[in-house]
């Protein structure tokens, strides 16, 4: 049994340093190279389709509303998000993203399509179970730790 804990360990970290590495490499090597991993992922959390205020998108991120609102202007900068005032509160300030943002978020969404579809090839409705009860335990541990 502790071997097993300490591949699958081992395994963890392997995998989550190789998607990092791959998509660090892939931005680096494509018309978005001027992004950071963190910028990349905060376009993620935006999303093009649920136009959220600052907070709620630091919150996802586990970032304070400070260091969001700087990557924010960056990413306006870059032309990948822009700001604009709610429909029905003109007090809130929600966020969009641009053509540009909107088209990074679809590649980086086919990355881990395909990703994800590679992680679960050739596996049956038991496996799948198995591995969908195991994911939503480690989502358990890290919301206690975070």
């Amino acid at each position: 049994m502790a071997d097993d804990y300490q591949e699958i360990n081992r395994a963890l970290i392997r995998v989550y340093n190789g998607i990092v590495w791959i998509e660090e490499k892939e931005l680096r090597e494509s018309t978005f190279r001027d992004l950071t991993i963190k910028e990349m992922h905060a376009i993620d959390a935006i999303t093009m389709y649920d136009h959220q205020t600052v907070s709620e998108v630091a919150k996802k991120l586990h970032l304070t509303p400070g260091t969001m609102t700087a990557m924010v202007d960056r990413l306006i900068a870059k032309g990948y998000a822009e700001r604009f005032r709610d429909q029905e509160d003109r007090r809130m300030i929600r966020l969009g993203l641009t053509h540009k943002g909107r088209v990074l978020y679809r590649a980086h969404r086919a990355f881990h399509n395909m990703m994800v579809k590679s992680f679960l090839k050739d596996m049956d409705e038991t496996e799948l179970k198995t591995v969908h009860k195991a994911l939503h335990n480690l989502e358990d541990f890290l919301e206690e730790h975070s």
